[in-house]
């Protein structure tokens, strides 16, 4: 048996299995069944953590198509809700900070607030790597983006106006698996509608649309101020919601909630994952 928690970021929503019960299995093949929207309990990814008595925590997330990936802005911020979630419940002291080991290095989140099991954070996701302006030809087009890694892979799009149904379709899976990334990439069409606010559209790797993206926002705003003269403090307005993302001298910092939606379901682990 398994013990599941699930949590969302703006409707990016994520499964939690504790590491410890899936030694031995094959976590490609189980996320791919959990995070079934039909016939699995649904998810844009699982999370497989461990959480330490002094709220340090341990991440390894998994997309729905069973890759892995180095890190989920949102993923990062929902885990450090279910830290705080399952302390109040266990009732251990109060804590303000929470730190991530991730495959992208350590994130600090601080808290913000909290109502319920909704909980904001403001997590300092590292300075910006590769950051660059380059032209793709993908899907019949001549596509104009900047590239860069912000703890995982991103491609964004600076747009006039955001895409119809048709492109975003088209355009995004062949960017997101285009041979110019080895790895995949995350992709994002952002159109800058003030100095001081982005709105985006989200394709990504391993997943395909999705609500909302802590990275991607990032990604976002970081291609609005190096190549579309946008403030260093933005809004980022995703179909779930609206994150703050700062653009300082000391790294990216986001800011955003997280809620859980339940934690401790119980399902049966498949025999035939090992």
């Amino acid at each position: 048996m398994l013990q599941i928690a699930k949590a969302h970021a703006y409707g990016n929503d994520f499964l939690f299995v504790p590491l410890e019960q899936v030694e031995g299995l094959r976590l490609d093949e189980l996320s791919r069944r959990l995070c079934e929207r039909h016939s699995g309990l649904g998810g844009d990814g699982v999370i497989y953590y461990t959480i330490a008595p002094d709220a340090t925590a341990r991440m390894k997330l998994i997309n729905t198509d069973g890759s892995p990936s180095e890190l989920s802005g949102n993923g990062l911020r929902c885990l450090a809700a279910l830290v705080l979630y399952q302390r109040e419940a266990a009732k251990l002291p109060a804590v303000r900070e929470v730190r991530v080991d991730t495959d992208a290095g350590w994130k600090t989140l601080t808290l913000i607030g909290w109502q319920g099991s909704r909980y904001t954070f403001r997590a300092a996701m590292g300075q910006p790597e590769r950051v660059r302006q380059e032209t793709i030809e993908a899907a019949g087009e001549s596509v104009t983006v900047t590239t860069l890694a912000i703890g995982n892979p991103q491609c964004v799009e600076l747009v006039k106006a955001l895409p119809d149904h048709e492109r975003f379709n088209r355009l995004g899976p062949a960017l997101a698996t285009h041979q110019r990334f080895p790895e995949g990439t995350n992709v994002e069409f952002a159109l800058i509608e003030a100095p001081n606010r982005v709105r985006i559209m989200i394709w990504e790797r391993g997943v395909g649309p999705t609500q909302a993206s802590g990275t991607g926002a990032c990604a976002s705003a970081i291609a609005a101020v190096a190549h579309g003269g946008a403030a260093r403090d933005v809004e980022v307005t995703a179909p779930g919601g609206t994150q703050r993302v700062e653009w300082r001298d000391d790294g990216i910092f986001l800011t955003g909630w997280a809620e859980v939606v339940f934690d401790g379901r119980w399902v049966p682990a498949h025999a035939d994952l090992s």
